[in-house]
């Protein structure tokens, strides 16, 4: 969908490319095609690590700013798109462009009418349920930078999840978490810190694994979560490997791909949790109750059982993990 408005801008002459100099993408998917940007002068910055990941593969994910001209993604949250189009306003080296494309159930149409107000912004190219439109870089936006807020004491920023504080699913996962839960975990999908500080309360807790793969919800919990028994990782959860087993997992995990709901993703984090965890190990999860995760829960443990639970989650805990076929 991207790439349908980018080549047109493209090929229409609304946006011509530099003959010179990195083009910044900021915000990009691992499903944005940018193979009509010049491979060798394009840096993708974003900070998901999948994205980052598969980005990294064909393009400089590299920060190396100043940058000749630069596509901002548009993000759903509109304090977070302001803030980057800020960002790419201050990157940006004077007169080059800066686009802003979007979807309209992200809002474009918001993000373009605010931006609108401070620049001189082109005419805006639809296509493919979006907008694509842009403004030439010297306008002063440092007023949209991301700013931190503290919730109930503890650090977020905007975009990351949760970001008006706690959820709720982990409120109740926090309140019926079991009284011990050994001396070596991990919160997968940790997010800001909300579980992992609540886990640091527990006796016996000698190290925790935070593992996060969006940067800047790790950037907050690293803030929020100030103990020397807490390691950090910014990592795709579904792929990492503790250094050696451990006694618990812990975890909020997500169940959304953009705006789709994917339980597959909560599915794959079952099943990494079951290859991190030592033989007795446990695994604590909340989860949204209509989710099919019930078989992928017995085919990785031997014993499941919920915990607590109302009308919207469940609390589960799982024990004794039945080791994956090689």
């Amino acid at each position: 969908m991207r790439s349908a408005r980018l080549s047109l801008a493209l090929e229409s002459g609304a946006l011509t490319l530099p003959s010179a100099g990195q083009i910044a993408v900021y915000g990009p998917r691992a499903d944005d095609d940018l193979s009509m940007l010049p491979r060798d002068r394009v840096v993708a910055l974003t900070g998901f690590k999948p994205d980052h990941d598969h980005f990294a593969a064909s393009v400089s994910v590299v920060p190396a700013a100043p940058y000749a001209a630069a596509i901002v993604c548009l993000p759903r949250s509109r304090e977070a798109a302001r803030a980057l189009i800020a960002r790419a306003a201050a990157e940006v080296q004077p007169g080059g462009w800066i686009a802003v494309d979007g979807q309209k159930t992200d809002g474009i149409d918001t993000a373009l009418k605010d931006l609108r107000s401070r620049v001189d912004l082109s005419e805006s190219l639809s296509k493919a349920h979006g907008k694509l439109a842009s403004f030439l870089a010297g306008p002063d936006l440092t007023d949209w930078s991301a700013r931190p807020s503290v919730v109930d004491g503890f650090q977020t920023l905007p975009g990351i999840f949760s970001a008006d504080g706690p959820d709720p699913g982990s409120v109740m996962l926090a309140a019926n978490l079991p009284a011990k839960l050994g001396g070596k975990i991990a919160d997968l999908g940790a997010g800001w810190g909300f579980l992992a500080a609540e886990i640091l309360k527990r006796p016996g807790v000698k190290r925790l694994d935070l593992v996060e793969a969006e940067a800047d919800a790790l950037a907050c919990a690293k803030v929020n979560v100030p103990d020397p028994r807490a390691r950090f990782h910014w990592a795709d959860a579904t792929g990492w490997r503790p250094e050696t087993l451990l006694d618990a997992v812990v975890m909020n995990p997500p169940f959304h791909t953009g705006r789709t709901a994917d339980p597959a993703l909560g599915a794959a984090f079952i099943r990494a949790a079951r290859r991190m965890l030592a033989p007795d190990g446990s695994l604590c999860l909340v989860a949204n109750r209509h989710l099919p995760y019930d078989p992928v829960l017995a085919e990785c443990f031997l014993e499941v059982r919920d915990v607590a639970g109302d009308s919207r989650f469940r609390v589960i805990q799982a024990i004794k993990p039945r080791r994956a076929k090689p």
